[in-house]
């Protein structure tokens, strides 16, 4: 452990009073904070670290687990091995330079799935939890289509927009990432649990924190500055005037990132935010081809980027929708567009689609048989 360099470089995020400014003051002077070390008592007082601090350091020179931090960095290292979760430190081969270059950017990073990722270029694609299915609908055709055409979708697993954003990539056959607010052995949203265990599959799940930290309401602000800074653009699809989407913009616009947004109806409270970022100056989108526009680039897919054969998944997932779709019939497919990500009732399934209840309930079961659909309380929604 004492001669890792992850260890110690996750050892510094475990450092008492030892906060984002402490670390960025000290980069400045210390290209590579791990020389601390190297260094006396005296230096490392210099250096304005706390006498806990110092303590600490210390008694990683000596190699004396019986101290406190040097005991949590040995705990998260077993939990990580227990949990196949991968530590990307600030001098990992695989750790983003798009982000080292962030203002408080993580010094290290725990992932599950290909760290490969992250050197891709990656737009970030986030909206409402509450998404309309007209939103849900553009998050997944969005991500479908620029991961087609190269890009990474990025995005924070969150219900709504993210979920479909992720879901839209991995069911067109290509990779995604995943920024979550927890730690890496626990899935939030429970109810992406599934979607999450795709995303590491198939791609990559990454957080700054470590195993067993619950998902907290402070942390989402912290995670959402990683989605943008690892992304060359933020896509916002759908987003209230107060929404944590538009944190995420603002956050990208300091990033130096640019800021797309996809208008909506007037009448629509969760097209308010895209609206208001319209008018300071995100680039309005309707298609992909305005992002890649505005991007500079011609986007063409790199060879050998899409999905592994399904059959040949670590956890021998099911083929994507598409596979699937292709043995339903038109009953099937036109219900199976009627359900969204948020349970739905007959009734309204119903409305949606002209079926009467007894077609309806049939095409339900079919699906259902498929692994497309699953009930829920309160009625029918799609398995993302």
């Amino acid at each position: 452990m004492f001669s890792s360099r992850s260890a110690q470089w996750l050892f510094l995020t475990c450092l008492p009073k030892f906060g984002r400014t402490r670390r960025r003051a000290l980069l400045v002077s210390i290209p590579d904070l791990t020389d601390l070390f190297t260094k006396n008592p005296a230096t490392l007082k210099a250096y304005g670290l706390n006498g806990e601090a110092v303590a600490a350091i210390l008694a990683w020179q000596r190699r004396d687990e019986s101290n406190a931090v040097v005991n949590a960095v040995r705990q998260i290292l077993t939990d990580c091995e227990r949990h196949a979760i991968e530590i990307v430190s600030w001098q990992h081969p695989h750790y983003p330079e798009a982000l080292r270059h962030i203002h408080d950017a993580p010094l290290v990073l725990y992932s599950r799935g290909d760290t490969g990722l992250l050197s891709r270029d990656q737009v970030g694609i986030i909206g409402s939890r509450n998404a309309t299915p007209a939103g849900l609908d553009h998050a997944r055709r969005f991500a479908a289509e620029l991961s087609k055409r190269g890009l990474l979708i990025t995005s924070g697993l969150a219900l709504g927009v993210d979920g479909a954003a992720h879901a839209g990539a991995l069911d067109a056959g290509h990779a995604t990432i995943a920024v979550i607010g927890c730690g890496l052995d626990r899935i939030y949203p429970n109810q992406h649990r599934r979607l999450g265990q795709r995303v590491i599959d198939y791609g990559l799940m990454i957080s700054e924190y470590p195993p067993g930290t619950p998902a907290r309401a402070a942390h989402f602000p912290q995670r959402n500055r990683i989605i943008s800074g690892l992304s060359r653009g933020i896509l916002v699809v759908e987003a209230g005037l107060k929404s944590g989407s538009l944190i995420t913009a603002r956050l990208a616009l300091e990033q130096g990132r640019e800021v797309f947004a996809i208008p909506g109806s007037i009448h629509s409270p969760v097209a308010r935010g895209c609206h208001d970022l319209i008018k300071q100056g995100a680039r309005l989108v309707d298609r992909v081809d305005d992002i890649l526009e505005e991007l500079g680039t011609a986007w063409s897919f790199p060879a050998g980027c899409s999905l592994p054969d399904p059959g040949a998944a670590r956890t021998g997932m099911a083929q994507p929708v598409a596979g699937r779709m292709d043995t339903l019939n038109s009953r099937e497919i036109a219900v199976f567009k009627a359900l969204g990500y948020d349970p739905q009732s007959t009734d309204a399934l119903c409305s949606a689609t002209g079926l009467p209840a007894d077609q309806l309930v049939q095409s339900l079961l079919i699906l259902e048989l498929e692994g497309l659909v699953s009930s829920a309380p309160g009625g029918f929604q799609k398995i993302a």
